[in-house]
């Protein structure tokens, strides 16, 4: 059975059951706590954990997932993937355990003419929560399972939580019995390779205490509300209804691994045995296998390659297939050949891979493209790097190996490889040291607006009161509530002059940074305080958190407050959230409708906009879309709000985000008619005009494939044509010509500058030259080679270093003799060394005397042993550099 038909039967069952279809979320979730959406439930947590009124009892779907903490391990085991489909149904306080349980059973064992998976009973093995008496009795005495075949197991194993305080419960898996040949009879317990995990029932009944681990917290009572969640594993009954060994081998999964052993010439032996001969090759087979689609999905889904989140994860999944299949000898370009063979596996289920792939091919050969490039740079530095370590008689540095990856993106697998081709080790721990200090800065980063928010125990407690209400959309003031007062974590009934708080009101003007746009800012005034707003932040959906510093007085609990939005701060955010629109709708006249955006933000007087494009726009792209967006401006176009059905705004071509999360109804912002329709959110002008002006700033590349542009606004766009237009107004003063010559006045200038400068630097060369016969006449005997040791002082380029060092070496003669030079450009040292035949038979190599200075001097650099070069950052160190480049020809035996 096809894996989209496994799907398809899946649906229909539980739609035949009452439950409402509910298409796959996006793998972006939607959740600020995850990248991706790692499993089938992710989309329902608001509504399994009270946060939301689900708009169902009962829903069912085929969810993608992607999961890539355990990244490295695929491939090494047929068990470890990073995209899979998790098939589930949900109960929101309707059925129970009876009904999931009885459900499970007869869609597993029904025969497939009746609409079922046709699997044999008496494989089917049960585990459930040791204590869970009321399941144990629904399986054995309800559903007839052999008590033999039901095993109980502790909380470890079979009790479900969000490892918080919050919603927990028991839960029962079903097993399949694969037979004799894959292990030892005895059940899940006894051999889970033999005894695969297909289904897990989680029964949501109690709220869960303080604790830690997967054992170690309080049951407090149940909940009022009882939910259902369930998870098949969509791969894995595809694995047993194909009769195939592991998932790689599934109807999905295996063209691709296939066309990877056609491309690279190996064969796929399907062996999980290190010590098999077979085992490298077969474990990056199935890591292209794995990873090619995970891109796939992930560039359907609105991800594009970049340096962080959800794009650096991406990058690495394509640059680990693409050195896989490198490992196995295949050098040249593999995503046109293995990317369209994952396009039909999967268009069964997701359409949107064969009708988007276009785009998605355009951003996975991009990446690739600049991957090979990547390597090419990287390989060199790396040679480079790795003659300095030999040279030294060590291993290649951890700090060496950091900057090849952080710089170059070249991978750490891949210096390996190749410093042990050399025959050099590498300092790994060192290097993993770097990362994880650079993970660490990121992290902190990351979290220094948010970090209120890790623990949304106390946001939770005051969402249960219900939704903020915005007032913001008709009012910028206020009259409203205190709900509650959040200082360090925790609820206080007080919070003193000076404090820093985060502050809950009952309704608020202030708008919470969503969809791109930054919060507001202004004043909370009462009966004696005076409060300073400095963001605002929504960490659960509906419960706008405001972060306040108290400047004047004392803030009760439960004080009744004014809220009051900064006007100015205000309408000009809308300036720049209305232009943001304008510029998507001018890419996409412009561009054309591949111009997907990929991200935005905007305040005050200033846009930025990330859009998914592979090459830099040309300046008449530029002036093209500042005109377009201005002239829309000057027509004065209105700006209209409209709540509707999601499907009705969808339907009209309503704009979305991808991985962004709507309701049932949303909230559709039209600007002349269809040009632009988006489903945002945010706070705009009511007619184009209130924009006043855009000015482009620039447009510049943030990543393979995504492209940004950033402009100003209104009054900020005003003042930077003022700059422009001082700056140009004193630059026709100094030149004395009118503003239209500017151009040509500059030109001509800058060609007569260069044109000195060009004369100036014959003249050192010549002056250079002119050094040469005093120069020889210092050269001294040193362990039997003539050697000639000088600073020459400003150079005009290295070039001509190597030019005065070449000629002294000639003049030299035929006798052993070496030309060590230093000299400086620019305010950088240089170091050049020239050694003949006799002084290399002696055994001056000109690449090892280059690397002795240039690490005195800060720098690096190499060659070959006739002649080399280097430079570095410290040029007061250049005598130093000599003196040693001389003792190291001293010292050569």
């Amino acid at each position: 059975m096809k894996s989209q038909e496994i799907a398809r039967r899946w649906v229909d069952y539980f739609e035949s059951k009452g439950h409402t279809a509910v298409p796959s979320a996006s793998l972006v979730s939607s959740d600020p706590s995850l990248l991706f959406t790692v499993a089938g439930m992710v989309p329902f947590i608001p509504y399994l954990t009270a946060r939301e009124e689900p708009p169902f009892n009962r829903a069912t779907s085929v969810q993608k997932c992607i999961r890539t903490g355990d990244i490295e391990e695929v491939g090494k085991t047929v068990r470890h993937g990073t995209f899979f489909q998790m098939c589930g149904n949900f109960s929101f306080g309707d059925y129970f355990k009876e009904g999931a349980i009885s459900y499970a059973w007869e869609l597993l064992t029904s025969s497939l003419e009746e609409g079922g998976f046709g699997l044999p009973a008496e494989k089917l093995w049960i585990t459930v929560y040791h204590e869970d008496t009321e399941a144990l009795e629904i399986w054995r005495d309800k559903i007839g399972v052999p008590a033999d075949r039901i095993q109980k197991l502790g909380k470890a194993d079979n009790y479900w939580s969000t490892g918080q305080p919050g919603p927990a419960g028991p839960c029962s898996e079903i097993f399949y019995d694969r037979g004799p040949q894959y292990g030892i009879e005895g059940g899940p317990e006894a051999d889970d390779t033999r005894y695969i995990e297909i289904w897990n029932l989680v029964f949501m009944q109690y709220q869960r205490g303080e604790g830690t681990g997967k054992d170690s917290f309080e049951i407090l009572g149940e909940l009022p509300k009882k939910n259902i969640d369930t998870g098949l594993g969509l791969e894995r009954l595809a694995m047993i209804l194909q009769g195939v060994e592991n998932m790689y081998e599934t109807d999905q999964v295996r063209p691709v691994l296939d066309k990877a052993a056609e491309l690279s010439g190996k064969a796929y032996s399907s062996t999980e045995d290190p010590a098999d001969p077979n085992h490298a090759n077969d474990v990056r087979m199935r890591m292209v296998a794995d990873h090619i689609r995970s891109s796939l999905m992930l560039i359907s889904d609105g991800v594009s390659p970049g340096n962080e989140g959800r794009g650096y994860v991406l990058r690495r999944l394509i640059r680990r297939a693409v050195r896989a299949m490198r490992l196995m000898g295949v050098e040249t370009a593999v995503l046109p050949e293995l990317l369209p063979v994952s396009r039909d596996a999967m268009k069964g289920v997701y359409p949107i891979v064969d009708t988007d792939f276009e785009r998605i091919a355009r951003i996975a050969y991009a990446e690739e493209r600049a991957f090979l490039r990547t390597i090419a740079s990287g390989t060199t530095r790396l040679e480079e790097a790795l003659e300095v370590s030999k040279a030294a008689g060590g291993s290649l540095s951890g700090e060496d190996a950091f900057a090849l990856h952080d710089t170059f993106g070249f991978p750490i697998d891949l210096t390996l490889e190749i410093a042990a081709e050399a025959g050099l080790a590498v300092d790994e721990s060192k290097f993993r040291e770097l990362m994880t200090e650079q993970r660490t800065r990121a992290q902190k980063d990351a979290k220094s607006k948010k970090a209120g928010h890790a623990d949304l125990t106390v946001f939770n407690q005051l969402h249960e009161r219900g939704d903020v209400i915005f007032t913001g959309y008709e009012e910028l003031s206020s009259e409203s509530t205190v709900r509650g007062i959040v200082h360090n974590g925790s609820l206080v009934e007080v919070a003193e002059q000076g404090q820093q708080i985060e502050l809950v009101l009952n309704e608020t003007p202030f708008y919470a940074e969503a969809g791109g746009q930054a919060g507001d800012v202004g004043l909370i005034t009462g009966d004696g305080f005076v409060l300073e707003v400095l963001d605002v932040q929504a960490p659960i959906r509906g419960l706008n958190v405001h972060q306040v510093i108290v400047r004047e007085g004392e803030l009760p609990a439960g004080a009744a407050v004014l809220a009051e939005v900064d006007k100015v701060r205000r309408h000009s955010g809308e300036q720049a959230h209305s232009a943001t629109h304008l510029v998507h709708a001018a890419l996409h006249e412009i561009l054309g409708p591949d111009a997907l955006q990929s991200g935005s933000f905007n305040k005050a007087g200033y846009l930025r906009f990330d859009f998914s494009w592979s090459e830099a726009l040309s300046n008449a792209a530029r002036n093209e879309i500042e005109e377009v967006v201005n002239l829309a401006i000057r027509n004065n176009h209105q700006v209209t709000t409209n709540v509707m059905p999601l499907a009705e705004a969808r339907a009209m071509g309503a704009m979305s985000l991808f991985g962004e999360k709507y309701g049932k109804s949303v909230r559709m912002v039209e600007i002349n008619d269809a040009w632009s329709r988006e489903l945002c959110g945010g706070t705009h002008v009511s007619a184009t005009a209130q924009v006043g002006s855009l000015t482009l700033l620039g447009e510049a590349s943030v990543g393979s494939g995504n492209r940004r542009i950033e402009a100003l606004v209104g009054m900020e766009a005003f003042r930077h044509g003022a700059a422009e237009r001082a700056l140009v107004s004193e630059l026709s003063s100094m030149f004395k010509v009118p503003a239209a010559q500017l151009n040509e006045r500059i030109t001509d200038t800058v060609a007569k500058l260069r044109h000195a400068e060009r004369e100036i630097d014959k003249l050192r060369s010549a002056q250079l030259a002119a050094q040469a016969g005093t120069l020889v006449a210092s050269a001294r005997e040193v362990n039997g080679i003539k050697v000639l040791a000088h600073d020459v002082g400003e150079v005009p380029s290295a070039e001509a270093l190597r030019t005065l060092a070449l000629d002294l070496r000639d003049r030299l003669g035929s006798n052993a003799s070496t030309v060590a030079l230093t000299g400086a450009s620019n305010g950088r040292p240089l170091v050049l060394v020239a050694t003949n035949d006799e002084a290399r038979i002696k055994g001056a190599k000109a690449g090892a005397l280059v690397r002795t200075a240039a690490k005195i001097l800060g720098g690096g650099g190499g060659g070959k042993d006739d002649v080399a070069q280097g430079g570095g950052q410290d040029v007061s160190k250049t005598a130093e550099a000599l003196d040693a480049m001389v003792r190291s020809i001293l010292e050569l035996s």
